[in-house]
């Protein structure tokens, strides 16, 4: 009996020290490194999602600028995916992605404040609310795939009590590199957060398109049609009316209202009037046409912005005849 006790206790402290050793093999939840997956993954995305909409209302159509858009798109996607596929155990892997969405993030930043402040490829963008957006996302993805990238790789408790091999570069980064690792994204982050808001708030938010002197004419593709006193092609928007305008907001954005007075048109064959704004500046229009410029347009001669489907209507070309 007693024999068949002792035996009994020694069975449920054996089973009881087996059920310590598979609990403490099971790895404990990282919630903070699966929420900051969920986060950079989401941002990215979030990041694509804004630049397809500027890419889709107007940016498709400009030389260079277009197709850097639809590579950011395709790009930011690919990146947010990866960063929530690739599985936390595959350390390395999941590093990489988290490190090259962080780059991308910062990079695509670096690029909008560039072409705010000098311009790129020709092409000098405007304060507007998306660009804003974009650039506060930027920012955030970059601290957060940064922080993941960063992270401790999760422990490992080996099965048979034999110590496991040290884990090398990638997979395990020394803490000295990683709180200087650490220190320079954090810097980084600052720089380009103060950055970005310096650049924005000097930019001016789009001004319309002023006529000068004159309003002109040049050849395009064998059609004479109107220009600015720069040579810059003049539009008309098809939901227009005689009597007033229906571009304003973010469609004023990327084509900018053509002010003035109706001397502009001396020597034309049409008739230049006027209409106001409210804001209540006058707006050109030509043979009950209002007057826009299109922001695509980087030098004289060009018409990006002709028979574009955007910002509510059709966009045409205005010709000096009609």
């Amino acid at each position: 009996m007693t024999e068949r006790h002792s035996m009994t206790r020694r069975g449920t402290v054996r089973g009881t020290g087996w059920g310590a050793r598979e609990d403490g093999e099971r790895p404990a939840p990282r919630w903070p490194a699966v929420i900051l997956r969920v986060a950079g993954s989401g941002l990215l995305i979030a990041t694509a999602a804004i630049h397809l909409d500027l890419y889709l209302t107007g940016y498709r159509t400009i030389p260079t600028i277009g197709w850097l858009f639809l590579l950011q798109v395709i790009a930011a996607f690919g990146l947010g995916m990866a960063v929530l596929a690739i599985p936390s155990r595959l350390v390395t892997l999941s590093r990489l992605a988290a490190g090259a969405g962080a780059g991308f993030a910062l990079a695509t930043l670096g690029g909008y404040l560039l072409s705010v402040w000098t311009g790129l490829f020709g092409f000098k963008e405007v304060r507007t609310t998306a660009g804003i957006v974009a650039g506060v996302v930027e920012v955030a993805a970059f601290v957060v795939l940064a922080t993941l990238a960063l992270a401790p790789a999760p422990a490992k408790a080996a099965a048979d009590r034999t110590p496991a091999a040290p884990a090398r570069f990638p997979t395990q980064i020394p803490p000295a590199a990683a709180r200087a690792a650490g220190v320079t994204a954090a810097g980084l982050a600052v720089a380009a957060l103060v950055l970005f808001g310096l650049v924005v708030a000097g930019a001016s938010a789009p001004s319309p398109a002023v006529a000068g002197t004159s309003l002109k004419t040049t050849t395009i593709g064998g059609t004479t049609v109107l220009t600015n006193a720069k040579g810059f092609t003049l539009y008309s928007f098809a939901p227009d009316t005689p009597a007033s305008s229906k571009c304003y907001g973010s469609c004023a954005v990327y084509w900018p209202p053509v002010t003035g007075t109706t001397a502009a048109g001396q020597g034309l064959p049409g008739k230049v009037t006027t209409i106001t704004r409210t804001d209540g500046s006058h707006q050109l229009t030509y043979n009950g046409h209002p007057l826009y410029t299109y922001i695509g347009d980087s030098a004289p001669g060009q018409a990006n912005g002709n028979n574009l489907n955007l910002n509510g209507g059709l966009w045409h070309e205005v010709p000096a005849s009609r």
